[in-house]
């Protein structure tokens, strides 16, 4: 059974002494004209991650490096396009860099564009089922090939006794090394933002049927889980559940 990582006292925690690190943080998004009740989830979300990661460093050790996803230069100027893509998780990154960590790049340019233009496609939708069926295994593909880039980089750069914090969108599918303990940040408010898509959806479903309902709650889900439907369905390898070795709760 997985322990709460709120609950490991710094005695057991000494297991993980001289051992790589990494804090995972599901990238969570908002987005223009959000409700006020999903904003409030939003930012008590944030609040929530900055509390449990200061947690981790006080049993686990400080951070010493930060990976984000769509990040694809490192210094300032990745600092200034994580200020665009997710101002809170650039908050969390900046606190960390005055401390002595560095913002370290985990994503190929190349790649990254590839898989969002695929992604785009599928946001578009399809009349044949073989433009679907051919789109669908490109961007599994895609997705592939940058998610095992992302593994990659995260080995090569992850130094033993280190630790590091990943911002990555809650389903990925990157096969993190076997020899790296990873914790997975999962705040109380993270089920509560999931709870309100899931029941936004139920709610247009009930509704009157209209296209631009559906579609605007379509843009709705993306934009916070930064992420389609169809990613979720691709054939792409599945991540590998153990790695995840506790998790981070209230």
């Amino acid at each position: 059974m997985t322990d709460e990582l709120g609950k490991v006292e710094k005695p057991e925690a000494k297991q993980y002494e001289g051992k790589r690190k990494l804090y995972l943080v599901p990238l969570i998004y908002t987005y223009e004209g959000a409700p006020s009740d999903y904003t409030e989830k939003y930012e008590l979300y944030w609040t929530q991650v900055q509390a449990h990661i200061r947690n981790l460093e006080s049993k686990m050790g400080t951070v010493d490096l930060v990976y984000h996803e769509s990040v694809t230069i490192a210094g300032d100027k990745g600092l200034e396009i994580m200020e665009k893509l997710s101002p809170l998780s650039c908050k969390i990154t900046k606190e960390r860099c005055q401390s002595g960590a560095k913002l370290e790049v985990i994503e190929d340019a190349e790649l990254t564009e590839e898989t969002m233009d695929w992604e785009r496609h599928f946001m578009m939708g399809f009349i044949s089922n073989k433009v679907a069926k051919t789109i669908s295994e490109l961007y599994a593909e895609a997705s592939r090939r940058r998610y095992e880039h992302i593994a990659n980089r995260i080995n090569e750069t992850l130094d033993q006794d280190n630790a590091a914090i990943l911002f990555i969108r809650e389903n990925h599918r990157v096969q993190f090394p076997k020899d790296i303990e990873v914790f997975s940040v999962a705040p109380p408010a993270l089920d509560e933002i999931n709870r309100w898509l899931r029941d936004r959806s139920q709610q247009v479903e009930q509704e009157v049927p209209g296209e631009s309902t559906q579609e605007e709650t379509s843009a709705e889900q993306e934009s916070a889980r930064g992420q389609t439907e169809e990613e979720t369905s691709t054939e792409a390898e599945p991540e590998d559940k153990e790695s995840s070795k506790e998790t981070e709760k209230e």
